[in-house]
């Protein structure tokens, strides 16, 4: 059980090696620091909060998902700019909303996604769904669907394979 307290000193204590960690991943420091502090933010708001057994490694992973997330959508945008484009042009495009080209583009890929999905068998969809929508471990997974980790990680690896290679096919 975790007050609001002990999340802010975790947090405090652990920021540094958060930032380091995210900008791995993103490989800019400031995305990096706003990566962070949007998983505490996520983290402290969360109302399952004082649920959570190891808020640390649920910490980090909220660091991991969103720098992968930024990191994806930094590529996307980057592959749609074009090859003439350069990295000041696609940084300095910043959009509050987007636009209706990227929410048609948006919505189509989210189509794609649900028809890449009904293609799998159910147990990865299952594992998919558990996984990325309601953030089980991978631990968790297996025991829902009575398989180990291990097999739940490649359920949920093979399901992001498929629709990756949906989504490529089609964009």
């Amino acid at each position: 059980m975790q007050s609001d307290s002990d999340i802010r000193t975790l947090y405090l204590a652990n920021r540094d090696d958060l930032v380091g960690y995210a900008y791995r991943i993103v490989g800019n420091r400031a995305d990096a620091e706003d990566v962070v502090q949007e998983a505490y933010l996520r983290l402290d708001r969360s109302p399952e909060q004082r649920l959570i057994v190891e808020p640390l490694a649920y910490l980090y992973r909220i660091v991991r998902n969103l720098s992968l997330d930024g990191h994806r959508r930094t590529e996307r945008e980057r592959r749609r700019a074009g090859p003439d484009a350069d990295d000041d042009t696609v940084a300095g495009v910043a959009a509050v909303h987007p636009s209706p080209e990227a929410f048609a583009v948006g919505r189509a890929e989210l189509q794609v996604f649900a028809r890449a999905l009904s293609e799998l068998p159910e147990r990865n969809q299952i594992a998919l769904r558990l996984h990325r929508i309601e953030g089980l471990t991978l631990q968790q997974i297996g025991k829902h669907l009575g398989v180990s980790g291990v097999r739940a990680h490649q359920l949920v690896k093979e399901a992001l394979r498929h629709c990756a290679r949906r989504l490529d096919d089609e964009t």
